[in-house]
């Protein structure tokens, strides 16, 4: 029998049009990685900014002092209600959210001193015991766990100028206070509290000023895959009023996000599979959350917002969270194994309920 040409050419003509949508369909979903074992999509590209020293109802209530933060940028993410933070005062929360350490005397305080950790021992979970600022090089952090992994990561310091800026070893910290021109807060970059940073050549290429954000943005090759932001005494909200005038607090925190955070949205690292975590390292008070959460919630109810192409706006999250969750959160979504009470048993991590645009 004589074979039918035009049905063998018909399919040879086929063939090429189903390579391309194949193709297409790839490119579709690139910019989706896969959970482990789940098959769900999940960021490339995290952004972390931390605010200060507001409470949840002040921050998300209706009469917030912080329009764009609290409708604008709410009706495009996920609030996480019931998100707190760990201690009081500042320092432990930021050392929490990178390498999963518990609060000890010395960080509550504040570290006004620049002295090294005085280890008595270890706990569980990877808890390293005793007390003071500057950890030993034997304590890990996530951007150790990034640069391991083959992932790049950043702190972006806003008035920080020189790169990996800190007090040398058991020196008073002169910037526990703004000065015209200098509102950098040793105390709110966490990275420089841990030698394996601050010894490696690491601390001078990826602590670097804030300035520097706006570069980095301009490609998803050039963004880190951690970019973590600290604006400084005024822009985040913890002076009011502040050193340079202006009226600080919610205000000015809210004026500030208005005029960066467009830039982190619009960027391709962001559109391609950004999330956007906007949250504060502690409240005002001393409200008690839930008992039994992992590392605590001492810090009080400060909430979070989360934007991504993953999140659907206007929606909220009832799931209770803390500091170390959004380490967890992290570490999970590189495929990190997960550092000190991150790794506690019960701890939440966003799942579903955060990563809810059905994308």
């Amino acid at each position: 029998m004589r074979p039918n040409t035009r049905k063998t050419a018909d399919r040879v003509a086929v063939l090429p049009r189903l390579m391309a949508l194949a193709g297409t369909l790839i490119l579709a979903v690139a910019g989706c990685q896969a959970t482990p074992g789940q098959g769900n999509p999940k960021p490339g590209h995290v952004f972390v900014i931390n605010l200060e020293n507001k409470g949840y109802d002040t921050v998300w209530g209706a009469d917030s002092d912080a329009p764009y933060l609290a409708k604008t940028l709410r009706d495009r993410g996920v609030l996480l209600s019931k998100y707190y933070a760990i201690a009081h005062h500042s320092n432990p929360n930021y050392l929490a959210q990178i390498s999963g350490q518990a609060s000890n005397p010395m960080t509550r305080n504040d570290c006004g001193t620049y002295v090294p950790f005085r280890s008595t021992g270890t706990a569980s979970p990877g808890q390293f015991e005793g007390t003071g600022c500057v950890y030993p090089a034997s304590v890990p952090t996530v951007a150790g766990q990034l640069s391991a992994a083959g992932k790049t990561w950043k702190g972006y310091m806003e008035d920080m100028g020189t790169p990996c800026r800190h007090p040398d070893p058991g020196a008073e910290d002169d910037s526990q206070d703004a000065s015209p021109g200098d509102q950098y807060a040793t105390r709110h970059n966490p990275f420089v509290y841990f030698e394996a940073i601050t010894s490696s050549p690491e601390c001078q290429r990826n602590i670097v000023d804030f300035t520097q954000l706006t570069r980095d943005l301009g490609s998803a090759a050039t963004t880190p895959n951690l970019s973590y932001i600290s604006p400084n005494l005024c822009n985040d909200g913890h002076d009011s009023p502040c050193v340079d005038g202006r009226e600080g607090g919610l205000v000015s925190a809210d004026v500030w996000l208005k005029k960066h955070v467009p830039a982190i949205l619009d960027s391709p690292a962001f559109k391609q599979d950004g999330m956007l975590v906007i949250t504060f390292d502690e409240a005002e008070g001393n409200e008690a959350g839930p008992p039994g959460v992992p590392g605590g919630t001492a810090g009080g109810r400060v909430g979070a917002l989360v934007l991504s192409p993953l999140t659907k706006g206007g929606t909220v999250s009832d799931r209770t969270y803390n500091h170390y969750s959004l380490l967890a959160t992290i570490e999970d979504i590189f495929a990190l194994p997960r550092l000190g009470y991150a790794g506690a048993p019960g701890l939440n991590s966003f799942g579903p309920d955060v990563f809810n645009s059905g994308h």
